[in-house]
């Protein structure tokens, strides 16, 4: 649109000049935030691990569960790095939770991952977004650590911690008998609902007693007989940490729904436990609990949110509340307001600050980011206004502090270093004692806050967010939505020893020390670099002597690289450092340089305010990263004066001119060109530049790419006004009418007839072939045209006969060349919803009216053979007499036939069943595509059923042709072989050859008939008649699936419907040399041995496989070797994909264990990867006489070769059919459902 003004290069112009801001950068290129001031770190959450997260922090601050882990070495649970070897024995999960505990205390970051530890559990990214139970993920949690610390010295950790014993007796009343029963449990679960407190629980649970009395009595064993008794249970065996779990989720039986009980349910901070244990007499040290975290649950039955609270036993995070925070202020300002005449020199401050640094230098920001923390206040508002910048302060004093050659780092000189001070115990102040270098943000934090209440200090651990709490606060937790859920007491008298208290580092191993050591350090320099990186811009720099000035903007006269410099410079600098530094970079420069402000505008740089104050930072006014200064004299450019400003902006207006004129006047083309003004131009000044000989400006007023009817007339009294004041931007199109062309403008009203934009052309071609070649024309239309309006000007501009328009409509052309349906004639371009510029094609036939439908129809399902034909009928018109329609343009007859719909992949689909119902009723649309398939619809309550007669495969040798045999019977098959009568209904004329299945014919029979129904009436089929088979239980009844026998029918007395086969399915028939009845739990598989040193098989024989105990690799292979009488660690085995060509091995392992382990361990061949099922064909290797473990033939090979050229081909077509697309457009609807909910598990590897 804009001619020849962007023939010039302006690549060198930024191209975010849009709007202010960094360069956006990856997240992930970022360090993670550092700790906040709790010294706390928290847990990323992944989606919905919020319940992992909360008890994850309960495991690590149980300090006796997190010494207990970390006691396990290297040489007992294995390395991470050992994990991917095959013969490794890496215990994963203790140690990636060893790593996570580690990073949590030592690692400076706000929030730790576990996506290590979640993969070690064998979860996937689906797993991870799921929501569980926490008091489930306790207990398979504490299960998976127990397995996989089997044969190590922590193989009793969870025993050791959490284990405890409930003994339910059972007293008669009449001799006193007493029966008991012990329980194990790690976790207690109490209910919630009617009771009042957990205190009322648990005298519910284990003081109260029940009594057997009138009808409900006992059986005593020691009388024989029924009689009064009393039941309790009691707590025998108490833990170091008693877990309970509330029962806080219900069942409504009347409504038939779960709901979360939400009544208050109070809970102490102290317990005695003595009331509900069998053994009361020991000291109350023994009975005494404290509780140390609650994990809370927000939200309902089917999800919601988990955040814990905690106890900090270990004094490890710094408590400080808010209030006591805003008291911290408040003392601070009145100590600053007795001293306010004192003014506070900051060289002791910063020689303070630099003494307490163990590295000789440190970054001048990072100097200023440590003063802001110890005084409260930043250096620009204390001290700046006395002092200048504190850069500037530094250099001031040259023999304090000494500077890197860079200047970008600050240290003291030797002799000015202040000496450490110390605490009440003489440790270093600066950091805390450290081991291994391992130190975690000290310089950072502020001091920990200590008071009478040692270790009673309680934090929210809210995945990523960590906040000081209350101890009040937790009965907030009693009742409502968000309510407690989980709570963890532990023995009163188990006391942490003074060196754990506030030492993170206590007891964590070795190397761990030395990994988050090395972890921090990188850290660190990550977030220096991220600090610089994100505090640097680029500008660019314009060079006045490389530009003119024309067109009313600033243009390059070289190449763009030798007229722009970059620069990149911290935005924290001043503007004094950034004119210094294009000083140092322009040593040619003469004279006063004054740095502008630049903006590429469409007619050019253009130059807005100075920048001036130099003492100002970059960022104070408002250079943003790839900002465009200009760089000139402040006064002209090559000779020529440079208006400056958004006064001065240069404005592209985009002039219309009517070039021709049609019929009636009318614009068809227009010429177009570009013209800059000011955007201060007046408007009388812009018609006298346009218009000289006078004439009338017109304005789009909606602009270039909306609605372009609104032209609006520039009228005399606007001509005062200037460019920017009548709303003229870059882009807008004005029109310029001379005299002869005003007529068709209402000047009072400032309308114009539509004849500008919206007019364009439709292009129409001859399908009527009255001529030799095909003709095709332009006709010129508006969005309103009429369709009648533009059939007449093609029949006129192609010199057709008049008289066609009665005879003639018009089609739209699809991009393959298809002709589409006919327009109505009485539509407008728009409601006909045609794009300007389409193709047409005029064609013989009338178009079909508001109240009629277009609709193409083929014979059979395969296009190829049959031609695609075109009808119109009435929308009211009934399904059978469009059928008969149909026949008769067809010239077919007789009423063999019926109509289907045609689905996706172009296939006949969906019967149109209701004969008597109308087209419009069945949602029969214009365009729509019927198929016309022969024979008649079965009545209702029947099915029609293609047979097939299998030879099965089983009995051949896989990769060749067998003789035609059946369980060893050759038998004559050729009579067989024939093709579906013509035009049965979707028969399956295509079938391979090489399936063994040859096609019998198809029968109607009803859904309530039997199995054995079906097979006596496929027997009748006329091919079939010469075959002898005694009885129905001589022949297998299969589905066909994919042009291969599919699910076997079992139980010949079951009901066809009981199948739920579906109105189109196909059946082979097989036969057998003996009766066979399968039962419900026999699977029969082919079962086929291997040819020693040959690629090929033996003859495959049906094997019955009794899987009512188990369907495992072990059973399997005990019943393939039967069968064979082979011993079973002498064969191999491997399942068969015909569909692929490929063989899957099925697990050699032969250890003997026991039939429940056995049970629980081996996972069922039904399931993933084997899928197992009735006909698979199975091979079998004897490794007594072959040790080749390949099971796949030749026929494999070529197989698999055919699909590679298949998949191939697939692929170029795919992508010619792209490229021959004009318009893709493809919208995608996300539908988020409920998911079901999913059983918890953690996958552990056998370490027995």
């Amino acid at each position: 649109m804009f001619g020849d003004l962007f023939e010039e290069d302006f690549s060198f112009i930024s191209n975010n000049h849009c709007g202010k801001g960094k360069k956006s950068k990856p997240r992930d290129s970022e360090p993670p935030a550092p700790r906040d001031f709790t010294n706390l770190s928290g847990i990323k959450n992944q989606g919905g691990t919020c319940y992992l997260n909360s008890l994850l922090q309960t495991l690590l601050f149980t300090p006796e569960f997190r010494e207990a882990l970390f006691c396990l070495g290297p040489e007992e649970l294995g390395t991470l790095d050992d994990s991917s070897k095959p013969d490794a024995k890496v215990r994963i999960i203790p140690l990636q939770l060893q790593r996570l505990f580690a990073q949590l205390l030592l690692l400076d970051q706000q929030a730790a991952s576990t996506t290590d530890l979640t993969e070690s559990f064998g979860w996937n990214s689906h797993e991870e977004m799921r929501q569980h139970d926490v008091q489930e993920l306790n207990r398979i949690l504490f299960s998976a650590l127990e397995t996989s610390l089997v044969g190590t010295s922590g193989h009793d950790l969870i025993n050791r911690l959490y284990h405890g014993i409930v003994v339910n007796q059972i007293v008669c009343k009449e001799c006193k008998n007493i029966s008991e029963r012990q329980e194990d449990f790690l976790d207690l679960t109490v209910a919630v609902k009617g009771v009042a407190g957990l205190e009322e629980a648990l005298w519910n649970m284990y003081v109260e007693e029940e009594y057997f009395e009138n009808e409900n009595l006992y059986r005593c064993g020691a009388c024989d007989k029924l009689v009064e008794a009393s039941k309790s249970a009691k707590l025998r065996k108490l833990p170091p940490f008693l877990t309970i779990s509330l029962l806080r989720f219900n069942f409504d039986f009347e409504k038939c729904e779960r709901y979360k009980e939400t009544s208050c349910y109070t809970f102490p901070i102290q317990i005695n436990l003595r009331p509900f244990c069998e053994q009361t007499e020991m000291d109350d040290s023994e009975y005494m609990y404290e509780l140390f975290s609650v994990i809370i649950h927000k939200g309902g039955c089917y999800g919601g949110h988990y955040h814990v609270y905690i106890r900090d036993v270990d004094e490890l995070g710094n408590w400080q509340l808010q209030e006591e925070e805003d008291r911290l202020i408040e003392d601070k300002a009145l100590r600053d307001t007795e001293n306010a005449k004192e003014i506070e020199n900051p060289l002791a401050v910063l020689k303070g600050i630099l003494s307490e640094e163990e590295s000789k230098q440190i970054p001048v920001d990072q100097l200023g980011q440590k003063l802001l923390e110890r005084k409260g206040v930043s250096w620009n508002k204390k001290y700046r206004k006395q002092y200048g910048a504190l850069r500037k302060y530094l250099q001031n004093h040259p023999h304090i502090f000494q500077f890197s050659p860079d200047e970008n780092k600050v240290g003291l000189k030797e002799k000015h270093k202040l000496p450490f001070k110390s605490d009440s115990q003489g440790q270093d102040l600066r950091s805390p004692p450290q081991k291994n270098g391992v130190q975690r943000n000290s310089e950072k934090n502020p001091p920990r806050l200590r008071d009478s209440s040692a270790g009673c200090h309680w934090f929210d651990l809210n995945d990523s967010k960590v906040q000081p709490i209350k101890e009040e606060d937790i009965e907030k937790q009693f009742q409502g939505k968000e309510s407690a859920y989980m709570l963890f007491y532990r023995k009163s008298k188990l006391k942490r020893p003074p060196e754990a208290r506030g030492n993170p580092r206590y007891q964590i191993p070795e190397h761990l020390l030395n990994e988050m050591n090395a972890a921090n350090t990188e850290l660190q320099k990550k977030r220096a670099e991220c600090d610089s990186a994100n505090n640097g811009i680029d500008l660019h720099l314009h060079l006045s002597s490389c530009y003119k000035f024309h067109n009313g903007a600033l243009h390059p006269s070289l190449t763009w690289k030798e007229s722009v410099v970059d620069l990149t410079i911290d935005r924290r600098k001043t503007l004094g450092h950034l004119r210094q530094s294009v000083f140092q970079m322009l040593e040619s420069w003469e004279g006063d340089m004054i740095l502008s402000i630049a903006k590429p505008l469409p007619a050019g740089l253009h130059l807005y305010q100075i920048l001036d104050g130099d003492k100002l930072t970059l960022d104070g006014i408002g250079l943003a990263d790839g900002a465009d200064v200009f760089v000139w004299n402040g006064k002209e450019v090559g000779g020529t004066k440079v208006m400056t400003g958004p006064d001065h902006e240069p404005v592209v207006v985009n002039v219309l001119r009517l070039a021709e004129h049609n019929e009636g006047g009318k614009g068809q083309h227009f010429t177009e060109s570009q013209h800059v003004f000011s955007c201060s131009t007046k408007l009388h000044d812009l018609r006298r530049a346009l218009a000289p000989s006078g004439g009338i400006i017109l304005k789009n007023g909606s602009g270039p790419d909306k609605e372009v009817k609104n032209w609006e007339v520039f009228l005399e009294e606007d001509m005062k006004e200037t460019v920017k004041s009548v709303g003229l931007t870059d882009g807008c199109s004005v029109l310029i009418l001379d005299s002869h062309d005003q007529s068709f403008v209402h000047v009072s009203s400032g309308n114009l007839t539509a004849f500008t934009y919206d007019i364009s052309w439709l292009q129409v071609k001859n399908f009527c072939r009255t001529e030799d070649e095909e003709k095709h024309v332009k006709i010129t239309a508006t969005i309103e045209t009429v369709m009648s309006d533009i059939k007449m000007k093609a029949i006129r501009e192609l010199q057709l006969e008049e008289e066609l328009a009665n005879d003639s409509c018009l089609r739209p052309v699809s991009g393959n060349g298809k002709l589409l349906s006919p327009v109505p004639e009485d539509y407008t371009v728009k409601e006909a919803e045609l794009k300007m510029g389409s193709l047409l094609g005029l064609c013989h036939g009338k178009a079909p009216t508001s109240t009629q439908l277009f609709l193409y129809f083929i014979v059979g399902s395969n296009q190829n053979t049959s031609p695609e034909m075109e009808i119109v009928v009435e929308e009211t018109a009934s399904v059978k007499e469009c059928l008969n329609l149909m026949l008769e343009k067809s010239g077919l007859s007789g009423d063999n036939w019926h109509l289907r719909r045609i689905d996706w992949c172009y296939e006949a689909g969906e019967a149109l069943s209701q004969e008597n119902a109308t087209l419009k009723e069945l949602n029969v649309c214009s365009g729509d595509t019927l198929v016309i398939t022969e024979g008649k619809l079965p009545p209702k309550g029947f099915l029609k059923i293609h047979i097939w007669w299998f030879k099965s495969s089983s009995h051949m040798k896989h990769g060749e042709n067998a003789p035609d045999q059946v369980n060893g019977m050759t038998w004559k098959l050729d009579a067989l072989q024939v093709s579906p009568a013509a035009g049965e209904l979707d028969s399956p004329e295509c079938m391979p050859t090489d399936m063994d299945l040859c096609y019998a014919g198809s029968i109607e029979i009803a859904g309530e008939a039997s199995l054995e129904d079906l097979k006596m009436q496929a027997m009748t089929l006329p091919c079939c008649q010469e075959q002898i088979v005694p009885l129905p239980s001589f022949l297998r009844a299969w589905t066909v699936d994919s042009k291969r026998p599919g699910k076997l029918l079992r139980n010949n007395k079951q009901q066809l419907n009981d199948y739920k086969l579906g109105a189109r399915v196909e059946i082979c028939i097989e036969p057998l040399q003996k009766e066979e009845h399968l039962g419900p739990h026999e699977l029969l598989l082919r079962v086929q041995m291997g040819i020693p040193g040959e690629r090929d098989y033996y003859d495959s024989t049906d094997l019955v496989w009794d899987i009512s105990k188990e369907c495992t690799t072990w059973a399997l292979r005990q019943r393939v070797a039967s069968h064979y009488c082979l011993p079973v660690d002498k064969i191999e085995i491997a399942k068969y994909f015909p569909e692929k060509f490929e063989w899957l091995p099925i697990s050699s392992w032969t250890q003997q264990i026991s039939k429940r382990k056995r049970k629980k361990k081996q996972e069922s061949l039904w399931s993933a990867p084997y899928h197992l099922k009735d006909g698979d064909i199975i091979g079998v290797k004897n490794l007594l006489l072959d040790d080749s473990k390949d099971f796949s033939t030749v026929r494999d090979d070529i197989g698999k070769e055919k699909q590679k050229k298949l998949a191939l081909g697939k692929k170029k077509s795919r992508q010619a059919e792209r490229l021959q697309d004009h318009v893709f457009s493809e919208e995608k609807l996300n539908i988020k459902h409920r998911k079901p909910e999913v059983a918890l598990s953690i996958n552990v590897g056998v370490f027995r």
